[in-house]
Protein backbone atom coordinates (compact mmCIF):
# COMPACT_ATOMS: atom_id res chain seq x y z
CA UNK A 1 0.00 0.00 0.00
CA UNK A 2 1.21 3.52 -0.77
CA UNK A 3 -0.05 7.07 -0.75
CA UNK A 4 0.71 10.51 -2.12
CA UNK A 5 1.00 14.02 -0.77
CA UNK A 6 -0.09 16.97 -2.86
CA UNK A 7 2.28 19.95 -2.79
CA UNK A 8 1.96 23.20 -4.74
CA UNK A 9 -0.76 21.70 -6.91
CA UNK A 10 1.35 18.67 -7.88
CA UNK A 11 1.40 15.21 -6.40
CA UNK A 12 4.79 13.92 -5.32
CA UNK A 13 5.43 10.50 -3.80
CA UNK A 14 6.81 10.64 -0.27
CA UNK A 15 7.62 7.92 2.26
CA UNK A 16 4.68 8.38 4.59
CA UNK A 17 5.57 5.40 6.72
CA UNK A 18 2.96 5.75 9.43
CA UNK A 19 0.09 6.24 6.97
CA UNK A 20 1.31 3.25 4.97
CA UNK A 21 1.51 1.10 8.10
CA UNK A 22 -1.97 2.21 9.12
CA UNK A 23 -3.48 1.23 5.78
CA UNK A 24 -1.82 -2.16 6.05
CA UNK A 25 -3.08 -2.66 9.60
CA UNK A 26 -6.67 -1.96 8.55
CA UNK A 27 -6.58 -3.65 5.16
CA UNK A 28 -9.47 -5.90 6.27
CA UNK A 29 -11.86 -2.93 5.83
CA UNK A 30 -10.09 -1.34 2.84
CA UNK A 31 -11.56 -3.25 -0.08
CA UNK A 32 -12.70 -2.46 -3.60
CA UNK A 33 -15.46 -5.05 -3.20
CA UNK A 34 -17.92 -6.01 -0.50
CA UNK A 35 -17.62 -9.30 1.40
CA UNK A 36 -19.87 -12.20 0.38
CA UNK A 37 -22.20 -11.74 3.31
CA UNK A 38 -24.92 -9.37 4.43
CA UNK A 39 -24.03 -6.40 6.62
CA UNK A 40 -24.85 -6.73 10.32
CA UNK A 41 -28.09 -5.47 11.81
CA UNK A 42 -27.35 -1.90 12.78
CA UNK A 43 -28.98 0.68 15.03
CA UNK A 44 -31.21 1.64 12.15
CA UNK A 45 -32.40 -0.53 9.26
CA UNK A 46 -34.11 1.10 6.30
CA UNK A 47 -37.89 0.92 6.59
CA UNK A 48 -40.38 1.99 3.93
CA UNK A 49 -43.46 3.51 5.60
CA UNK A 50 -46.28 4.26 3.17
CA UNK A 51 -49.23 6.62 3.39
CA UNK A 52 -52.35 5.04 4.95
CA UNK A 53 -54.45 3.29 2.33
CA UNK A 54 -51.56 2.78 -0.10
CA UNK A 55 -51.64 -0.23 -2.38
CA UNK A 56 -48.66 -2.19 -3.75
CA UNK A 57 -47.06 -0.44 -6.70
CA UNK A 58 -46.14 -2.45 -9.77
CA UNK A 59 -45.24 -1.75 -13.39
CA UNK A 60 -44.39 -3.87 -16.38
CA UNK A 61 -40.66 -4.12 -17.16
CA UNK A 62 -39.28 -1.52 -19.54
CA UNK A 63 -38.01 -2.68 -22.91
CA UNK A 64 -34.22 -2.78 -22.95
CA UNK A 65 -31.57 -3.00 -25.64
CA UNK A 66 -29.50 -6.19 -26.13
CA UNK A 67 -26.53 -4.45 -24.49
CA UNK A 68 -28.63 -3.47 -21.49
CA UNK A 69 -30.08 -6.97 -21.17
CA UNK A 70 -26.60 -8.49 -21.19
CA UNK A 71 -25.45 -6.02 -18.56
CA UNK A 72 -28.55 -6.61 -16.44
CA UNK A 73 -27.91 -10.37 -16.39
CA UNK A 74 -24.37 -9.78 -15.15
CA UNK A 75 -25.44 -7.34 -12.46
CA UNK A 76 -28.26 -9.57 -11.22
CA UNK A 77 -25.86 -12.52 -11.01
CA UNK A 78 -23.41 -10.37 -9.04
CA UNK A 79 -26.10 -9.21 -6.60
CA UNK A 80 -27.34 -12.79 -6.12
CA UNK A 81 -23.81 -14.07 -5.55
CA UNK A 82 -23.21 -11.38 -2.93
CA UNK A 83 -26.51 -12.19 -1.24
CA UNK A 84 -27.74 -8.62 -1.68
CA UNK A 85 -30.95 -9.64 -3.52
CA UNK A 86 -33.10 -12.76 -3.70
CA UNK A 87 -35.90 -14.03 -5.97
CA UNK A 88 -39.24 -12.48 -5.07
CA UNK A 89 -42.96 -13.21 -5.27
CA UNK A 90 -43.88 -9.77 -3.89
CA UNK A 91 -46.97 -7.95 -5.21
CA UNK A 92 -44.70 -4.91 -5.57
CA UNK A 93 -42.58 -4.53 -8.68
CA UNK A 94 -40.59 -1.61 -10.08
CA UNK A 95 -39.05 -1.57 -13.57
CA UNK A 96 -35.32 -1.44 -14.34
CA UNK A 97 -33.56 1.21 -16.42
CA UNK A 98 -29.93 2.07 -17.16
CA UNK A 99 -27.89 5.27 -17.01
CA UNK A 100 -24.34 5.74 -18.29
CA UNK A 101 -21.43 6.05 -15.86
CA UNK A 102 -18.58 8.54 -16.47
CA UNK A 103 -16.34 5.65 -17.59
CA UNK A 104 -18.85 4.60 -20.27
CA UNK A 105 -20.20 1.53 -18.48
CA UNK A 106 -23.86 1.17 -17.50
CA UNK A 107 -25.43 1.63 -14.08
CA UNK A 108 -28.54 -0.43 -13.37
CA UNK A 109 -31.20 1.66 -11.64
CA UNK A 110 -34.57 0.70 -10.22
CA UNK A 111 -37.38 3.14 -11.02
CA UNK A 112 -38.98 3.51 -7.59
CA UNK A 113 -40.86 6.71 -8.45
CA UNK A 114 -44.31 5.17 -7.94
CA UNK A 115 -43.29 3.72 -4.57
CA UNK A 116 -41.58 6.95 -3.52
CA UNK A 117 -44.72 8.93 -4.30
CA UNK A 118 -46.68 7.12 -1.58
CA UNK A 119 -43.82 6.83 0.92
CA UNK A 120 -43.94 9.06 4.01
CA UNK A 121 -40.87 11.28 3.81
CA UNK A 122 -38.16 11.08 6.45
CA UNK A 123 -37.24 14.60 7.59
CA UNK A 124 -33.82 13.71 9.02
CA UNK A 125 -31.53 16.65 8.13
CA UNK A 126 -28.81 16.36 5.52
CA UNK A 127 -25.94 18.68 6.56
CA UNK A 128 -25.55 22.11 5.00
CA UNK A 129 -22.45 22.15 2.85
CA UNK A 130 -21.30 25.58 4.09
CA UNK A 131 -21.56 24.34 7.70
CA UNK A 132 -19.32 21.38 6.86
CA UNK A 133 -16.75 23.54 5.10
CA UNK A 134 -16.61 25.96 8.04
CA UNK A 135 -15.42 23.10 10.27
CA UNK A 136 -12.21 22.75 8.27
CA UNK A 137 -10.53 25.96 9.43
CA UNK A 138 -6.96 25.39 10.64
CA UNK A 139 -6.61 22.03 8.91
CA UNK A 140 -3.53 21.39 6.76
CA UNK A 141 -3.84 17.64 6.11
CA UNK A 142 -6.88 15.87 4.67
CA UNK A 143 -7.97 12.31 3.88
CA UNK A 144 -11.18 11.44 2.07
CA UNK A 145 -12.81 8.03 2.41
CA UNK A 146 -15.29 6.63 -0.08
CA UNK A 147 -17.43 3.82 1.30
CA UNK A 148 -17.83 0.89 -1.06
CA UNK A 149 -21.47 0.95 -2.26
CA UNK A 150 -22.38 2.62 1.01
CA UNK A 151 -26.14 2.11 0.73
CA UNK A 152 -25.62 -1.64 0.33
CA UNK A 153 -23.93 -1.67 3.73
CA UNK A 154 -27.31 -0.92 5.38
CA UNK A 155 -29.90 -3.69 5.70
CA UNK A 156 -33.53 -3.34 4.74
CA UNK A 157 -35.98 -3.72 7.62
CA UNK A 158 -37.54 -7.19 7.42
CA UNK A 159 -41.04 -5.72 6.98
CA UNK A 160 -39.92 -3.66 3.97
CA UNK A 161 -37.87 -6.11 1.92
CA UNK A 162 -40.82 -7.11 -0.27
CA UNK A 163 -41.46 -3.44 -1.16
CA UNK A 164 -38.08 -3.18 -2.93
CA UNK A 165 -39.03 -5.80 -5.52
CA UNK A 166 -38.09 -5.07 -9.13
CA UNK A 167 -39.27 -6.81 -12.29
CA UNK A 168 -37.21 -8.05 -15.19
CA UNK A 169 -37.88 -10.36 -18.13
CA UNK A 170 -35.99 -13.00 -16.14
CA UNK A 171 -38.14 -12.74 -13.02
CA UNK A 172 -38.68 -10.60 -9.93
CA UNK A 173 -36.10 -9.91 -7.23
CA UNK A 174 -36.05 -8.00 -3.95
CA UNK A 175 -33.26 -6.28 -2.04
CA UNK A 176 -32.04 -7.41 1.37
CA UNK A 177 -29.95 -4.24 1.60
CA UNK A 178 -30.90 -0.63 0.97
CA UNK A 179 -31.00 0.01 -2.79
CA UNK A 180 -30.29 3.28 -4.54
CA UNK A 181 -33.35 5.24 -5.63
CA UNK A 182 -35.54 5.05 -2.53
CA UNK A 183 -36.78 8.43 -1.37
CA UNK A 184 -35.53 8.16 2.23
CA UNK A 185 -32.30 6.26 1.58
CA UNK A 186 -30.07 9.32 1.97
CA UNK A 187 -31.69 10.22 5.31
CA UNK A 188 -31.19 6.68 6.61
CA UNK A 189 -27.56 6.66 5.55
CA UNK A 190 -26.79 10.09 7.02
CA UNK A 191 -28.42 9.01 10.29
CA UNK A 192 -26.19 5.93 10.51
CA UNK A 193 -23.00 7.84 9.65
CA UNK A 194 -23.77 10.55 12.21
CA UNK A 195 -24.55 7.89 14.80
CA UNK A 196 -21.33 5.90 14.51
CA UNK A 197 -19.01 8.90 13.97
CA UNK A 198 -20.67 11.28 16.43
CA UNK A 199 -17.67 11.32 18.88
CA UNK A 200 -15.47 12.70 16.07
CA UNK A 201 -17.86 15.15 14.42
CA UNK A 202 -16.67 18.78 14.62
CA UNK A 203 -13.34 17.49 15.97
CA UNK A 204 -11.68 15.80 13.01
CA UNK A 205 -14.45 14.41 10.78
CA UNK A 206 -17.17 15.81 8.55
CA UNK A 207 -19.63 13.45 6.86
CA UNK A 208 -21.88 14.02 3.88
CA UNK A 209 -23.68 10.77 3.05
CA UNK A 210 -20.97 8.30 1.99
CA UNK A 211 -18.20 10.93 1.76
CA UNK A 212 -16.10 10.98 4.93
CA UNK A 213 -13.47 13.71 5.26
CA UNK A 214 -10.84 13.51 7.99
CA UNK A 215 -8.98 16.76 8.69
CA UNK A 216 -6.08 17.61 11.01
CA UNK A 217 -3.71 20.44 11.82
CA UNK A 218 -0.56 18.35 11.20
CA UNK A 219 0.54 14.91 9.99
CA UNK A 220 1.16 13.43 13.45
CA UNK A 221 -2.36 14.34 14.54
CA UNK A 222 -3.74 13.09 11.23
CA UNK A 223 -2.39 9.58 11.73
CA UNK A 224 -4.16 9.41 15.09
CA UNK A 225 -7.40 10.76 13.61
CA UNK A 226 -7.30 8.20 10.80
CA UNK A 227 -6.77 5.42 13.31
CA UNK A 228 -9.80 6.47 15.34
CA UNK A 229 -11.99 6.55 12.22
CA UNK A 230 -10.72 3.16 11.01
CA UNK A 231 -11.35 1.63 14.44
CA UNK A 232 -14.97 2.78 14.34
CA UNK A 233 -15.49 1.52 10.78
CA UNK A 234 -13.96 -1.85 11.69
CA UNK A 235 -16.13 -2.18 14.78
CA UNK A 236 -19.26 -1.30 12.80
CA UNK A 237 -18.23 -3.43 9.79
CA UNK A 238 -18.22 -0.66 7.20
CA UNK A 239 -15.93 -1.08 4.20
CA UNK A 240 -13.94 1.60 2.38
CA UNK A 241 -13.19 1.55 -1.34
CA UNK A 242 -9.43 2.05 -1.30
CA UNK A 243 -9.07 2.92 -4.99
CA UNK A 244 -11.43 5.92 -4.62
CA UNK A 245 -10.04 7.15 -1.29
CA UNK A 246 -7.25 9.70 -0.85
CA UNK A 247 -4.86 10.06 2.05
CA UNK A 248 -2.65 12.80 3.51
CA UNK A 249 -3.48 15.53 1.00
CA UNK A 250 -2.73 19.23 1.35
CA UNK A 251 -5.60 19.98 -1.06
CA UNK A 252 -8.73 17.90 -1.34
CA UNK A 253 -11.80 18.00 -3.57
CA UNK A 254 -14.85 17.78 -1.33
CA UNK A 255 -18.47 18.39 -2.28
CA UNK A 256 -17.45 20.10 -5.53
CA UNK A 257 -15.07 22.48 -3.75
CA UNK A 258 -11.30 22.48 -3.44
CA UNK A 259 -10.24 22.82 0.20
CA UNK A 260 -6.77 23.66 1.51
CA UNK A 261 -5.14 25.43 4.45
CA UNK A 262 -5.58 28.68 2.49
CA UNK A 263 -9.36 28.32 2.30
CA UNK A 264 -12.07 27.14 -0.08
CA UNK A 265 -11.89 27.36 -3.87
CA UNK A 266 -14.38 26.49 -6.59
CA UNK A 267 -13.55 23.05 -7.99
CA UNK A 268 -11.37 23.66 -11.10
CA UNK A 269 -13.37 21.04 -13.01
CA UNK A 270 -16.51 23.09 -12.45
CA UNK A 271 -14.77 26.23 -13.67
CA UNK A 272 -14.00 24.46 -16.93
CA UNK A 273 -17.63 23.32 -17.18
CA UNK A 274 -18.76 26.96 -16.90
CA UNK A 275 -16.40 28.09 -19.65
CA UNK A 276 -17.89 25.62 -22.12
CA UNK A 277 -21.56 26.02 -21.08
CA UNK A 278 -23.72 26.55 -24.15
CA UNK A 279 -26.45 29.17 -24.49
CA UNK A 280 -29.70 27.82 -22.95
CA UNK A 281 -32.33 27.14 -25.59
CA UNK A 282 -35.31 26.85 -23.23
CA UNK A 283 -36.41 27.46 -19.64
CA UNK A 284 -35.27 24.05 -18.44
CA UNK A 285 -31.74 24.57 -19.74
CA UNK A 286 -31.62 28.05 -18.18
CA UNK A 287 -32.76 26.61 -14.85
CA UNK A 288 -29.91 24.09 -15.03
CA UNK A 289 -27.36 26.83 -15.61
CA UNK A 290 -28.72 29.07 -12.85
CA UNK A 291 -28.92 26.11 -10.46
CA UNK A 292 -25.25 25.42 -11.11
CA UNK A 293 -24.30 29.10 -10.75
CA UNK A 294 -26.35 29.55 -7.58
CA UNK A 295 -24.47 26.67 -5.92
CA UNK A 296 -21.38 28.89 -5.97
CA UNK A 297 -23.06 32.26 -5.34
CA UNK A 298 -21.14 32.80 -2.10
CA UNK A 299 -17.99 33.18 -4.25
CA UNK A 300 -19.48 35.82 -6.57
CA UNK A 301 -19.73 39.53 -5.68
CA UNK A 302 -23.08 41.03 -6.74
CA UNK A 303 -24.39 37.65 -7.88
CA UNK A 304 -28.05 38.71 -7.73
CA UNK A 305 -27.37 41.78 -9.88
CA UNK A 306 -25.45 39.75 -12.48
CA UNK A 307 -28.11 37.04 -12.63
CA UNK A 308 -31.14 39.39 -12.64
CA UNK A 309 -31.68 39.49 -16.45
CA UNK A 310 -31.62 35.68 -16.49
CA UNK A 311 -33.86 35.13 -13.47
CA UNK A 312 -36.37 37.55 -15.01
CA UNK A 313 -36.81 35.04 -17.85
CA UNK A 314 -38.09 32.50 -15.33
CA UNK A 315 -40.99 34.65 -14.15
CA UNK A 316 -44.45 33.22 -14.58
CA UNK A 317 -46.12 34.08 -17.90
CA UNK A 318 -42.85 35.44 -19.31
CA UNK A 319 -42.16 34.09 -22.82
CA UNK A 320 -38.71 32.59 -23.28
CA UNK A 321 -37.01 34.93 -25.73
CA UNK A 322 -33.21 35.04 -25.62
CA UNK A 323 -31.94 38.55 -26.35
CA UNK A 324 -28.49 40.21 -26.41
CA UNK A 325 -28.97 41.45 -22.83
CA UNK A 326 -29.40 37.85 -21.68
CA UNK A 327 -26.28 36.71 -23.51
CA UNK A 328 -24.34 39.59 -21.97
CA UNK A 329 -25.59 38.68 -18.49
CA UNK A 330 -24.65 35.05 -18.99
CA UNK A 331 -21.15 35.96 -20.18
CA UNK A 332 -20.65 38.27 -17.21
CA UNK A 333 -21.82 35.55 -14.83
CA UNK A 334 -19.54 32.99 -16.48
CA UNK A 335 -16.62 35.40 -16.17
CA UNK A 336 -17.39 35.93 -12.49
CA UNK A 337 -17.64 32.18 -11.86
CA UNK A 338 -14.33 31.47 -13.59
CA UNK A 339 -12.43 34.13 -11.64
CA UNK A 340 -13.70 33.49 -8.13
CA UNK A 341 -11.51 34.35 -5.14
CA UNK A 342 -10.31 31.95 -2.48
CA UNK A 343 -12.61 32.25 0.53
CA UNK A 344 -10.96 31.94 3.92
CA UNK A 345 -12.71 29.91 6.59
CA UNK A 346 -14.14 31.93 9.51
CA UNK A 347 -12.27 32.20 12.81
CA UNK A 348 -14.85 32.24 15.59
CA UNK A 349 -12.40 34.05 17.89
CA UNK A 350 -11.78 37.01 15.55
CA UNK A 351 -13.88 40.08 14.79
CA UNK A 352 -15.64 40.56 11.46
CA UNK A 353 -15.89 43.28 8.84
CA UNK A 354 -18.84 43.74 6.48
CA UNK A 355 -18.87 45.90 3.37
CA UNK A 356 -22.42 46.51 2.16
CA UNK A 357 -23.80 48.33 -0.84
CA UNK A 358 -26.80 48.72 -3.10
CA UNK A 359 -27.64 49.26 -6.75
CA UNK A 360 -30.91 49.95 -8.55
CA UNK A 361 -31.91 46.27 -8.68
CA UNK A 362 -30.02 44.49 -5.89
CA UNK A 363 -28.25 44.78 -2.55
CA UNK A 364 -25.14 42.92 -1.55
CA UNK A 365 -22.40 42.51 1.04
CA UNK A 366 -19.10 40.78 1.69
CA UNK A 367 -18.09 39.24 5.03
CA UNK A 368 -14.37 39.53 5.82
CA UNK A 369 -11.76 38.91 8.50
CA UNK A 370 -8.13 39.81 9.01
CA UNK A 371 -6.44 36.56 10.03
CA UNK A 372 -2.93 37.96 9.68
CA UNK A 373 -2.83 38.65 5.93
CA UNK A 374 -5.08 41.69 5.73
CA UNK A 375 -8.82 41.63 5.13
CA UNK A 376 -9.88 38.58 3.12
CA UNK A 377 -13.38 37.46 2.05
CA UNK A 378 -15.27 34.70 3.85
CA UNK A 379 -18.46 34.90 1.79
CA UNK A 380 -20.44 37.14 -0.52
CA UNK A 381 -24.18 37.65 -0.30
CA UNK A 382 -26.64 39.46 -2.54
CA UNK A 383 -30.38 39.76 -3.03
CA UNK A 384 -32.47 40.96 -5.93
CA UNK A 385 -34.89 43.73 -4.97
CA UNK A 386 -38.63 43.23 -5.49
CA UNK A 387 -41.76 45.35 -5.50
CA UNK A 388 -41.63 48.40 -3.23
CA UNK A 389 -37.95 47.74 -2.44
CA UNK A 390 -37.07 48.94 -5.93
CA UNK A 391 -38.41 52.40 -5.03
CA UNK A 392 -36.45 52.79 -1.79
CA UNK A 393 -34.07 55.79 -1.68
CA UNK A 394 -30.44 54.73 -1.89
CA UNK A 395 -29.74 55.16 1.84
CA UNK A 396 -32.67 52.86 2.69
CA UNK A 397 -31.43 50.30 0.20
CA UNK A 398 -28.04 50.32 1.90
CA UNK A 399 -29.73 49.96 5.30
CA UNK A 400 -31.62 46.99 3.87
CA UNK A 401 -28.31 45.51 2.68
CA UNK A 402 -26.95 45.70 6.23
CA UNK A 403 -30.07 44.09 7.72
CA UNK A 404 -30.04 41.26 5.19
CA UNK A 405 -26.31 40.68 5.71
CA UNK A 406 -26.71 40.39 9.48
CA UNK A 407 -29.59 37.95 9.05
CA UNK A 408 -27.63 35.86 6.53
CA UNK A 409 -24.50 35.70 8.68
CA UNK A 410 -26.03 35.74 12.16
CA UNK A 411 -24.43 32.35 12.89
CA UNK A 412 -21.01 34.00 12.54
CA UNK A 413 -21.65 37.50 13.89
CA UNK A 414 -23.55 36.82 17.10
CA UNK A 415 -21.30 37.62 20.05
CA UNK A 416 -18.51 39.11 17.93
CA UNK A 417 -17.59 42.73 17.25
CA UNK A 418 -18.49 43.61 13.66
CA UNK A 419 -17.46 46.72 11.73
CA UNK A 420 -19.68 47.76 8.81
CA UNK A 421 -18.51 49.87 5.88
CA UNK A 422 -21.02 51.54 3.55
CA UNK A 423 -20.99 54.21 0.86
CA UNK A 424 -23.77 56.36 2.28
CA UNK A 425 -22.56 58.48 5.20
CA UNK A 426 -26.07 59.46 6.29
CA UNK A 427 -26.62 55.98 7.76
CA UNK A 428 -23.88 56.77 10.25
CA UNK A 429 -26.31 59.09 12.03
CA UNK A 430 -29.35 56.78 11.86
CA UNK A 431 -29.43 56.19 15.63
CA UNK A 432 -29.37 59.90 16.43
CA UNK A 433 -31.90 61.14 13.87
CA UNK A 434 -35.02 62.51 15.61
CA UNK A 435 -37.43 61.66 12.78
CA UNK A 436 -37.32 58.20 11.26
CA UNK A 437 -39.66 56.72 8.68
CA UNK A 438 -41.62 53.58 9.53
CA UNK A 439 -39.32 51.64 7.27
CA UNK A 440 -36.22 52.89 9.09
CA UNK A 441 -37.77 52.11 12.47
CA UNK A 442 -38.37 48.53 11.36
Amino acid sequence: LGTEVEKDGEKTSEPLGKIKELLKEFQDILHDDLPNELPPYRTHQHEIVEEPGSKPTFQAPYRLSPTELTDMKKQIEYLLAKGLIRPSTSPYGAPVLFTPKPDGSLRMCIDYRALNKQTIKNKYPIPRIDDLLDQLRGATVFSKLDLRSGYWQIRMADNSIHKTAFRTRYGSYEYLVMPFGLTNASATFQFEMNHILRPLLDECVVVYLDDILIYSSDMKQHVEHLRRVFEILRREQFYVKLSKSNFALEKVQFLEHLVSAQGVHVDPKKIEAVRTWKTPENVKELQLFLGFANYYNRFVPQYAKLAAPLTNLLKKNTPYKWEPKHQEAMEQLKQALTSTPVLILPDSESDYVIEAGASDQAVGAVLMQDQGNGLQPIAYFSKKLHGAELNYPIHDKEALAIVIAFKAWRCYLEGRKTTVYIDHCSLKYLKTQPNLSRRQVR
